[in-house]
């Protein structure tokens, strides 16, 4: 429903070392890398969007996604990706 809040879950917990991407339509719009001082969302990640302006969430320990006041404006194909550093 607009107006809502709505949160993707990534299902796992990840580390320091993880680097998460998320994305909408291919556009990249939250990330964060190893060091938990560059989180980013929307066009802070230099794409370019203000699509998800003051909208997003990030949670540093499980990734997931969380998008606030939401519209049909957001409606699309949402993609994760984490990378680990972690090499067994």
């Amino acid at each position: 429903m607009e107006g809502d809040s709505v949160t993707l879950h990534t299902g796992v917990k990840t580390n320091q070392q993880d680097r998460i991407r998320w994305y909408f339509n291919d556009t990249r719009i939250a990330q964060i890398t190893g060091d938990l001082s560059k989180i980013c969302t929307d066009v802070q990640c230099n794409e370019g969007t203000e699509r998800f302006s003051r909208r997003l969430k990030l949670d540093h320990q499980t990734g997931s996604l969380t998008i606030m006041n939401i519209t049909n404006k957001h409606s699309g194909v949402y993609k994760l990706l984490i990378s680990s550093s972690d090499i067994d």
